[in-house]
């Protein structure tokens, strides 16, 4: 079983002594080495990444790489199975999912995505993104839908309208599906960005593609399982570590901002 995991990264950063993982210099194109595999070779949307995020990455995988699993983690966001109390005695980098045990979730799983984000009736996802970004962007990509892939809408709406989602455009899955996922996925995005004005808006905002991405694995996903195509028990949420500290203060108070006073995210926290 190969099993390739994309660590996404924009600099030099450390990575888990593990041969299932592989480094990738996200908009990499006209800058120098770092060390990690460059998404700026052969068939690549390398200068794209502004707006992309870590998809110009998983792009280049979908097209470069020959493996028989394809995933992809952050370099500040990983799996794991180890527990808090684990995680609190070693070393971040001991706590990442190793090669053995995706091996083994594999064995009974399709797909391995990160634990839900769940906000428990408070936002449902179109609010939520409505209020901390523009849910015009999610209206762009609805009317993409409508005209390139219709029998998605319904799934979209339905995903909207609920009130917890997979985040991070994480996912392990066997490398045919992650095909399909792809060839799906960069169509409606080169779409997306074609009918979308990203004039006025600052290099923040404008990771828009990246961003609404997230939420198109989960409308992807929810169909195949509505369609027959995979069965949602061989789908298996796992935790995720952070690697890093969060100003939970702040993050707090921007959620509260933006559900209250309407007022937009302009950072990460």
């Amino acid at each position: 079983m190969n099993i390739k995991i994309m660590i996404a990264s924009h600099k030099k950063c450390d990575v888990p002594d593990d041969p299932m993982y592989l480094p990738v210099f996200v908009g990499s194109k006209g800058k120098e080495d770092n060390g990690f595999t460059r998404d700026d070779s052969g068939d690549n949307i390398s200068e794209k990444n502004p707006l992309y995020c870590e998809l110009t990455g998983l792009y280049w995988c979908w097209k470069h790489l020959d493996c028989d699993y394809l995933g992809l983690v952050h370099y500040r966001r990983y799996f794991t199975l180890k527990n808090k109390i684990f995680q609190k005695r070693h070393d971040p980098m001991e706590c990442v999912l190793r090669e053995e045990e995706a091996k083994e979730l594999l064995q009974k799983y399709m797909i391995i995505v990160p634990k839900k984000r769940k906000y428990y009736g408070i936002e449902t996802i179109y609010s939520h993104y409505d209020h901390t970004f523009d849910g015009k962007q999610f209206d762009a990509a609805r009317t993409v839908l409508e005209d390139k892939y219709p029998d998605y809408v319904t799934t979209f709406d339905e995903y909207m309208r609920s009130t917890s989602g997979y985040m991070f455009n994480m996912f392990i899955m066997p490398k045919g599906l992650a095909d399909e996922y792809c060839t799906w996925l960069f169509d409606v995005l080169a779409e997306l960005e074609n009918r979308y004005d990203t004039t006025g808006m600052t290099d923040f905002e404008k990771r828009y593609i990246g961003r609404v991405a997230e939420r198109l694995f989960d409308t992807w996903l929810m169909h195949q399982v509505k369609t027959g195509k995979i069965s949602q028990r061989m789908i298996h949420e796992i935790p995720y570590l952070y690697m890093g500290n969060i100003n939970w203060p702040k993050k707090i108070s921007g959620f509260v901002q933006a559900k209250l006073f309407h007022k937009k995210y302009q950072q990460s926290f």
